[in-house]
């Protein structure tokens, strides 16, 4: 295909795709997300190994991703919203392929992991908006500091968390803007912590 004409599927300007061809700026998530859904390798487009073996047409679904893929369901942040309500009941924006072995290097099971699409800039720096992140949903408990998916008082949000003395919960946002926020214990009825953010698919600057 044209520079034009795969920039229009992929929905940005030819400047655009001739700049990310010729590795003068990364690829953001969202251009990734689109060129999957219409059948790209993405995986082959950022590392260069395929993730079937031999290449499909562009424009035809991923029906066979192969031994060692695993798919991972992707989602909105802003589409993921509503107390109490799992996973399971959310639209999925779309799904992708990792490698099984890799993730278990990482210490992740495939069954456990979600992708987020992240909101805002409260978490300017370590996630930036448009990000997409893996979410490890067999990691709920912040023993040691680190950024976690939470549903507070029905709204999904991405924070550094830390457990204070006495069960407390001190939510912190990485953008200095955004002031801390504690949680108290009498108050955790509002908090669930949906999982611990693991790895970051976004624009490398």
């Amino acid at each position: 295909m044209s520079q034009t004409l795969f920039g229009d599927l992929a929905q940005v300007t030819k400047k655009t795709q001739m700049l990310y061809e010729g590795g003068q700026r990364s690829p953001k998530a969202d251009y990734l997300t689109v060129i999957a859904e219409q059948g790209v390798d993405v995986q082959y487009v950022l590392t260069g190994n395929r993730s079937v073996p031999g290449s499909q047409p562009l424009g035809l679904p991923l029906s066979e991703p192969g031994p060692d893929l695993s798919p991972v369901k992707m989602y909105d942040i802003e589409a993921a919203a509503g107390a109490g309500r799992s996973f399971e009941g959310e639209p999925i924006k779309t799904t992708l392929y990792f490698s099984s072995t890799e993730l278990a290097e990482q210490g992740l099971d495939p069954a456990q992991v979600v992708g987020v699409k992240v909101r805002g800039d409260s978490m300017l720096g370590t996630l930036d908006d448009g990000d997409w992140v893996l979410v490890d949903r067999s990691n709920r408990d912040p023993k040691q500091e680190g950024v976690f998916l939470l549903l507070v008082s029905g709204e999904r949000r991405i924070k550094r968390v830390q457990r204070l003395a006495g069960g407390a919960l001190y939510l912190i946002s990485d953008n200095d803007h955004y002031q801390p926020e504690m949680i108290k214990p009498q108050d955790m009825h509002d908090v669930e912590i949906l999982g611990r953010c693991e790895i970051r698919i976004g624009r490398v600057v």
